[in-house]
């Protein structure tokens, strides 16, 4: 049994058709050539890169790598989020060969993996990274033609003696010079707009990465559909890591398309200063750092003694609101203050988002966007609109995609499958995995679960390898009962899981936890585990029975993540339940 969905009752937002990246980008250039389309730091000044100068320097670095002929292989990009990432993203995009983001917080052996996995000749490396490539220029990366140090403009580059190792500056500089003298190598380039464009290792939360392979039209379509269904603003904070789709696709090429000027970001610890120096309207995050954001707000809050002053205020406001008067930025005027003054949006996707925090936040006056989406789909699938925005969903598919579900359970739970312009091409170098997610008919297994509701919106419950299966036969997403659970004001994190027994049966649900320990002391909690044990059970007492959790763990330290931010389930040892902070 399965159902499907689609938004053509819904209206959806003028775009500008385009067939291609390197027409989108000349739209940009046409209609908004001297707007501000970067702003980032250099020795802690604001320098500021119009959409014309951006589109220069792209071609200059296309036109270097195509003399040398280059341009059509694969090019892997590993580095902190720079300006000078995003032009050699670009430059790949536009070309005739293959861009591999690679994920700058892999162990050095996984990095190795990736880049000769997927046949990149071509390396481009921060200067984190110079050690390494040099080490492995002649041993593990011995296939590679060009290695090209991505330095930032404060920085001071050795020459290299080793014709192989190239300066991505000098390379703009030669590239200029060539289109100068009217060099049209690059630019007159036919790509095949339905060939292999982008290869993006999944970081996951198993360990086992794969290479989704996409194509320019699947960039495309995620671009002008996601257009279609997002209210995008003018200026947002570039925070998420590049080599991810949600920021390297919805963040980065919708914006160009959007003719947005996007703020870059340089680490998590300049998040908050940067907020108040570029003052976006909008920004792009995973859940964890909105529970983080939340966490901080009602942190300073109680460190000031304005907790139930706060209170009090969101109660006036909703009041407020409900008879047409909206209030919220002169009444939270200091927490926007915090955030730049001038945000009104957070775009969020990754994982689902506890309604809670959707309400807090939009009763403070910005509104809180929760989406869907995987790599293998470009990676959008589904969004809330500002027309209907539900917390508890994760809103509707986009126009080029059908949802359906498949092996419903009586409540309308399944594994969520989608057919569309924005479904990959498959895993590379890898038939048997691509079989078992990709049919023939192009419908792709999520492996996610969820339901869709009676408005048409997409509601997430877990994914499929999480799920817990009791010796009773009751299936248990775990996700549902930590939603609940991280109600608990000072729990920081939590997964729940079901230890197989000496038969391998999962008979008993735990729950492991991180707690907050300044909200502990402040909460003056003597015995945290006791506590907890009595807080667990009231936030889940609502639950049937089969979904009581048995037994609570406290740990020390927080969760293995990966840099999508996701817990690492697999990395959490079920043997240690015996440990002391376990009931």
């Amino acid at each position: 049994m399965s159902n499907q969905t689609n938004t053509k009752t819904f209206p959806v937002n003028e775009v500008t058709p385009f067939s291609n990246i390197r027409e989108m980008l000349d739209i940009a250039e046409r209609e908004a050539g001297d707007h501000i389309a970067y702003k980032f730091r250099v020795h802690d000044a604001i320098r500021e890169v119009t959409y014309k100068e951006f589109i220069r320097d792209v071609n200059a670095l296309g036109s270097a790598l195509t003399e040398l002929g280059v341009m059509g292989e694969h090019l892997c990009n590993i580095g902190e989020n720079s300006y000078q990432w995003i032009v050699v993203y670009l430059t790949a995009l536009m070309g005739t060969g293959v861009y591999v983001p690679i994920d700058k917080e892999l162990p050095q052996a996984d990095i190795l993996h990736i880049a000769n996995n997927s046949e990149s000749t071509v390396f481009c490396y921060t200067t984190r990274f110079s050690d390494m490539v040099h080490e492995q220029a002649d041993k593990e990366l011995s296939g590679f033609k060009y290695f090209i140090h991505v330095e930032t403009p404060e920085e001071e580059v050795a020459e290299e003696s080793d014709p192989r190792f190239l300066s991505f500056r000098t390379l703009i500089e030669h590239g200029k010079e060539l289109l100068d003298n009217g060099y049209t190598g690059y630019l007159d380039q036919e790509v095949d707009h339905y060939g292999l464009k982008m290869i993006v290792y999944t970081s996951g939360t198993t360990g086992i990465a794969k290479g989704v392979m996409l194509c320019e039209h699947n960039l495309c379509s995620g671009i002008y559909y996601g257009l279609q269904v997002s209210n995008i603003l003018t200026t947002s904070l570039s925070v998420l890591p590049y080599h991810h789709t949600y920021e390297a696709i919805p963040g980065l090429l919708v914006a160009l398309h959007k003719h947005v000027t996007v703020c870059i970001n340089e680490n998590l610890k300049t998040v908050m200063k940067n907020l108040a120096a570029y003052k976006p309207d909008f920004i792009y995050l995973v859940p964890a750092f909105v529970e983080e954001f939340h966490r901080r707000i009602w942190l300073n809050a109680q460190k000031s003694g304005k907790e139930k002053g706060l209170k009090t205020l969101i109660k006036i406001s909703n009041g407020l609101r409900k008879v047409g008067i909206d209030a919220r930025r002169k009444l939270f005027a200091t927490i926007h203050e915090a955030f730049g003054g001038n945000l009104q949006e957070i775009v969020c996707g990754g994982a689902p988002i506890r309604p809670e925090i959707g309400a807090f936040f939009d009763s403070i006056g910005i509104m809180l966007i929760n989406g869907y989406g995987i790599t293998e789909c470009s990676p959008l699938v589904s969004v809330n609109r500002i027309q209907f925005n539900d917390w508890s969903t994760v809103g509707m598919p986009l126009p080029c995609c059908q949802i359906r579900i498949d092996d419903m359970t009586p409540e309308g739970i399944g594994e969520i499958c989608v057919k569309g312009d924005v479904v990959m091409l498959g895993y590379y170098k890898n038939p048997e995995a691509t079989a078992e997610v990709l049919d023939e008919e192009g419908w792709f297994r999520t492996g996610d679960y969820g339901l869709i509701n009676e408005h048409g919106q997409l509601v997430i419950t877990g994914r499929k390898k999480n799920i817990i299966v009791l010796s009773n036969g009751k299936n248990i997403y775990p996700e549902e009962i930590e939603n609940y659970i991280m109600n608990i004001p000072y729990i920081k994190e939590v997964v729940v899981y079901a230890p197989k027994n000496e038969h391998g049966e999962e008979t008993k649900l735990v729950a492991e936890v991180f707690l907050n320990d300044d909200k502990v002391q402040e909460l003056g909690i003597t015995d945290p585990l006791a506590s907890l044990k009595a807080d667990v059970a009231k936030a889940c007492k609502e639950l049937p029975i089969y979904k009581k959790v048995a037994q609570v763990v406290i740990r020390a330290t927080e969760f293995e993540k990966n840099s999508s931010k996701k817990i690492k389930r697999q990395c959490i040892d079920h043997a240690k339940l015996d440990d002391a902070g376990s009931n």
